[in-house]
């Protein structure tokens, strides 16, 4: 009897066939989850949360991604800085996942004790001749754009991440996001691979049949649509559409908001990014189900309701700005087969809940487009793992990103030789 023969993570990717989806053993296998971990989340710049994580001095948030965690805390002058979460001792973790508030940090094990700039502040019994300023906290590569906290676990980070700043920084910048809070946050673990819940993220194929609460106020073709076979009635709505996506934006654009799509998701990409500003449907102010405002007190000091949402994808994560509030997701992968998606619905620092806003209004959309989502990633992680799967063919149409995302992760694994 033959031997089965285990193809590579290399020969797996390759093997894809263009146009089609990954092979099953991509989704399901633990070498290719390590290996997955260790390339998209240690090399690469994730997003590991928001200053409103840790909105006061001494406010700490710890996030662990794969056998790595971090500490994100701000200090006494009121930057935000990050460290590896690993005592200088010993090894040992100084705080556990989530959130807590601290003067100093101090190892729980021999209780060596850090000041908030990371310095070592305290070490019993070392004797006189032992250093202290060498046994500072690692620190971890960070940039913040608006209020989203990337990081980068390697010792030389991909430096294109000044080309998602870039974008970014003005576009976010009206919004004043470092002036909000976190009015409602969420944890799910959706019981599919971390790729899939990507990949449902980047089309809209399945939103008109799946997500009625965001489709009241997304516009689906913004992601694609058939041209072919339409009927009279069908061309006049796309004609609609495209004429109220140039009017609203030639309306930004005049009032100084760049509204424009760009796109750094190539082969060449490294820092993986897509940013649009998207008309919102019906009122056009919101991700509601009225598509109004949930919230009265808008961001920053913005005057229009009707700004649509400024829509930013990576690799791990995507976010949508409105005039009164922000929703920001993120993933880390768990298992081949489980995910974390964290999500925060930011509001200005001002607003008073139950005055301003209230938290259903503000919530409902994405609390019920996530649980749908998870479904629908758990249904097709299953599927990959059937004996009887064989990659499908994607819609040319509404499935370009998912492609486009396939190939960048064949481009990615090749840069270090995998």
């Amino acid at each position: 009897m033959s031997e089965v023969q285990i193809r590579t993570q290399g020969e797996l990717i390759r093997s894809r066939e263009p146009g089609h989806g990954m092979p099953g053993e991509l989704f399901g296998r633990q070498d290719v989850f390590e290996k997955d971990v260790e390339i998209f989340f240690q090399k690469h710049w994730i997003l590991v949360g928001v200053t409103a994580d840790v909105p006061e001095p001494g406010d700490v948030s710890t996030v662990d991604i794969g056998r790595a965690s971090i500490i994100m805390v701000r200090d006494d002058d009121e930057n935000i800085r990050t460290y590896r979460n690993v005592c200088r001792h010993r090894g040992a973790r100084l705080k556990e996942p989530g959130k807590s508030t601290v003067g100093m940090l101090v190892c729980p094990y021999h209780q060596w004790t850090y000041d908030l700039d990371g310095s070592l502040r305290h070490a019993a019994h070392m004797g006189r001749d032992f250093d202290p300023t060498c046994r500072s906290l690692i620190p971890v590569h960070t940039r913040i754009v608006g209020t989203h906290v990337f990081v980068c676990l390697a010792d030389e980070p991909p430096a294109d991440i000044s080309k998602l700043e870039a974008t970014m920084a003005p576009r976010f910048a009206p919004y004043d996001l470092r002036n909000t809070k976190i009015a409602f946050e969420s944890e799910i673990i959706e019981n599919g691979n971390w790729k899939l819940v990507i990949e449902n993220n980047r089309e809209c194929y399945h939103c008109a049949a799946t997500h009625p609460e965001l489709t009241a106020s997304f516009l689906p073709e913004d992601f694609g649509f058939c041209p072919e076979n339409l009927t009279d009635e069908a061309l006049r709505e796309i004609a609609a559409y495209k004429e109220r996506n140039a009017a609203c934006q030639a309306s930004w654009e005049s009032d100084g908001f760049t509204s424009a799509t760009v796109e750094w998701l190539g082969e060449d990409a490294v820092t993986q990014f897509r940013t649009q500003q998207l008309v919102i449907a019906g009122h056009g102010e919101s991700q509601t189900i009225s598509t109004k405002a949930a919230s009265q007190k808008l961001l920053g000091n913005l005057q229009r309701r009707d700004l649509g949402d400024t829509h930013l994808w990576t690799h791990n994560s995507w976010t949508h700005v409105m005039s009164d509030h922000a929703v920001v997701s993120y993933i880390i992968p768990l298992a081949p087969d489980k995910t974390l998606v964290r999500s925060k619905w930011l509001v200005h620092a001002d607003a008073v809940e139950g005055v301003d806003y209230q938290i259903q209004d503000l919530t409902e959309v994405w609390v019920a487009t996530n649980a749908q989502d998870k479904h629908l990633v758990e249904i097709t992680h299953e599927g990959t793992q059937d004996p009887a799967y064989r990659p499908g063919v994607f819609s040319p149409f509404t499935e370009s990103y998912v492609e486009q995302f396939s190939r960048w992760y064949a481009a990615r694994l090749d840069a270090y030789g995998v």
